[in-house]
């Protein structure tokens, strides 16, 4: 199996390449592009460079020529290459239109030339908006509320389009928040970890009532592997675990197993647009066979574990680009 990951180099994207090589060893040979912006790191893939069956292309997937190189005789893509974060959508809106919905269609046209057998793009919950009563199910409208989000819903629909209109081969999957190992620090879990263990304040946005479906990366990169293997081409397929927690509640939760004072909370002003909850209904997918297997508790407990333990990994981060970011973002609202 040749596999092109886009976004290889990022939180879930290098995951998902651990996964494949610690899931099919020499059975898979994996091409990952990556722009290697803020959030594209080469440490989270450690170790997966030495491999034989491992190439790296430095490089943007609205770049055509890049993408033509990458997708040399490859049988799957799995789309992970986006700008992620809410918050710099906010700041950028630009940046996140030409990747999440360009960057698709410079794909998506590669990969119609070459008759890949499966692409799979992944897309996000947030498509859906918030959801303040019930669950949305695949069939769901989307209402998208942030540029980011709105960027991912055109991708989204984008690929589909591929498929209703040229009879690609395409996958769509929309997840839950995802937490773990290699998550860049401007995201809640990392950085109320980062923040904690450096006694710093960790700053919550209004009350804190914000709900959210969190899924461990690994539980993530599962299900991904399962739609690989039993989805229908045109269909989407929402992955979450179905247990919504308060933002105060994650908070608290990772001051208390660091043994660290619920002192450290600050709210501040909310995001504009802040959507208040989401809730995705899974059934389509678990139906299918597929189970989350880690729970919050313990998934939160080794995240913890791995940022205490990996200093090298993140204090390089928060101490370079990271920190004009956090002034613009938080200086004025802790001030406040």
């Amino acid at each position: 199996m040749k596999v092109l990951v886009t976004g290889g180099s990022g939180f879930i994207g290098s995951n998902f390449v651990h996964y494949l090589f610690d899931t099919y060893g020499n059975d898979v040979f994996v091409v990952n592009l990556d722009k290697l912006t803020y959030a594209g790191n080469p440490a989270n893939l450690a170790g997966v460079d030495q491999r034989p069956n491992y190439r790296f292309i430095h490089g943007d997937i609205c770049d055509t020529e890049v993408v033509a190189d990458a997708m040399k005789d490859i049988e799957v893509v799995v789309n992970f290459a986006a700008e992620t974060h809410v918050d710099r959508s906010i700041q950028e809106p630009d940046a996140f239109l030409r990747t999440d919905i360009h960057g698709v269609f410079v794909l998506a046209e590669e990969a119609l030339r070459r008759k890949v057998k499966t692409f799979l793009q992944i897309s996000t919950d947030e498509v859906y908006g918030e959801c303040m009563e019930g669950r949305f199910d695949e069939e769901a409208p989307l209402k998208p509320r942030s540029p980011y989000a709105a960027g991912k819903a055109g991708g989204d629909r984008l690929a589909y389009a591929y498929h209703a209109t040229y009879g690609l081969p395409v996958l769509i999957s929309r997840c839950s928040n995802n937490y773990g190992p290699c998550q860049y620090p401007e995201k809640l879990i990392p950085l109320f970890i980062t923040n904690a263990l450096e006694d710093q304040p960790l700053p919550v946005y209004g009350d804190g009532r914000q709900m959210r479906d969190w899924i461990d990366v690994r539980d993530h990169c599962r299900a991904l592997d399962f739609i690989l293997q039993n989805g229908q081409y045109g269909e989407t397929y929402n992955i979450g675990v179905g247990r919504e927690q308060e933002n105060i509640h994650i908070t608290k939760t990772i001051l208390s197993i660091l043994g660290k004072p619920e002192s450290l909370i600050r709210h501040v002003t909310d995001r504009p647009g802040h959507d208040r909850r989401y809730a995705l209904d899974c059934s389509k997918i678990t139906r299918m066979g597929w189970r989350p297997m880690t729970s919050l508790e313990d998934g939160l407990a080794r995240t913890v574990a791995w940022y205490r333990d990996r200093r090298d990994w993140w204090e390089p981060i928060k101490s370079g680009e990271f920190r004009a970011y956090y002034e613009s973002q938080y200086g004025e609202r802790l001030k406040g």
